[in-house]
């Protein structure tokens, strides 16, 4: 995204010009002997000198800041400024002398070359604090589209972090079938199938309806059922209207994979995990039967549910143990913010 130049409304440099020359014929019209000619002239070349100092610095402040950005104030520029704005106020206060010479050409000179270098050092400062103001503007901006990218493709890499090593566990199931002649060997086929497709059509998605993570959960369950068999189950106690709301693709799957990767799963010690709705929260649960030798864990499961959710929501999942259950909290995320 290009950057915003830095420009005034026009509308506020022709009114301040126009004011400002107004203001300074109220001298002239308190005098004794009023003149019209010289109330009007003053107006228009104090009117014209505003406009030139206006333009001039506003064009020239980006080039001329840009060599002095450390200290932000550019020394030169004002020089430059005050030298042109002398001249110009000679040249024209001398054009009014010529159209009409004034008995005191000396002392009006020095009044108007006095008042041309309080308008630009005035109108200097405030073009500089301006332009200033904008820059920081400018930085902050860019600050939090950086952040923003940042963000977004941390939240990427995030999506692509889901499920690594299903597929490996799946197809080392599926060869052991295949070799013992297992007559679900087709279905399983069909429901891996059913589950990648699945991981195609929502992976670029932030969230997806609870109820289409609940069939992506139930493909999974078929698959770890055919390698598990009874030694896996799994309950839905969810209440019926919060399958209308939205959760992040393949959260389900990745708490339903931490159950398997941390505690014993077996025809003797089956693992009964349920799924139940708790206030403004889905809750996971399982009944603790800890491996011995469980091995390292790295948390990437539960740290990827929990970043997302932060990047969504700007809510963290809770996580709750007690001696006999491992729950999970999720917050519900609804169609509407202010529901």
């Amino acid at each position: 995204m290009s950057k915003i130049i830095f420009k005034v409304s026009a509308v506020v440099i022709w009114l301040s010009s126009v004011v400002l020359g107004v203001l300074t014929t109220v001298p002239k019209i308190a005098e004794k002997h009023f003149s019209a000619f010289d109330a009007v002239a003053d107006a228009l070349i104090t009117s014209t000198f505003t406009l030139f100092v206006w333009y001039f610095n506003i064009y020239s402040l980006p080039k001329f800041s840009k060599r002095h950005s450390a200290t932000g104030f550019s020394f030169p520029l004002l020089i430059r400024s005050l030298t042109l704005g002398i001249i110009l106020m000679f040249l024209m206060v001398g054009l009014r002398e010529f159209v009409r010479p004034m008995p005191n050409f000396g002392p009006v000179m020095l009044m108007f070359e006095v008042r041309g270098i309080l308008i630009t050092l005035v109108f200097y400062m405030l073009l500089n604090l301006l332009y200033q103001t904008h820059q920081n503007q400018q930085v902050t901006l860019e600050l939090e589209r950086t952040k923003a990218d940042n963000l977004g493709a941390q939240y990427e890499l995030l999506k692509q972090q889901v499920n690594p090593h299903f597929l490996f566990n799946s197809l080392n199931t599926l060869k052991s079938m295949v070799e013992l002649d297992d007559k679900n060997s087709v279905d399983f086929i069909l429901k891996l199938s059913d589950f990648y497709r699945f991981t195609l059509e929502n992976r670029k998605m932030d969230v997806i309806p609870l109820s289409e993570e609940i069939e992506i959960l139930d493909a999974y369950m078929f698959l770890l059922k055919a390698r598990f068999e009874e030694g896996i189950d799994i309950e839905y106690k969810i209440e019926r209207g919060h399958y209308n709301t939205f959760i992040p693709p393949f959260t389900l799957q990745l708490l339903v994979e931490n159950c398997i990767k941390h505690n014993v799963v077996s025809l003797d010690y089956p693992l009964n995990i349920v799924l139940y709705s708790e206030g403004d929260r889905l809750v996971v649960e399982n009944r603790l039967q800890l491996k011995k030798n469980p091995g390292r864990s790295t948390e990437m499961g539960l740290d990827n549910i929990n970043r997302r959710y932060l990047h969504l929501l700007d809510k963290k999942i809770d996580i709750e143990t007690d001696q006999d259950f491992f729950r999970v909290k999720l917050p519900l995320i609804h169609e509407y913010t202010n529901h």
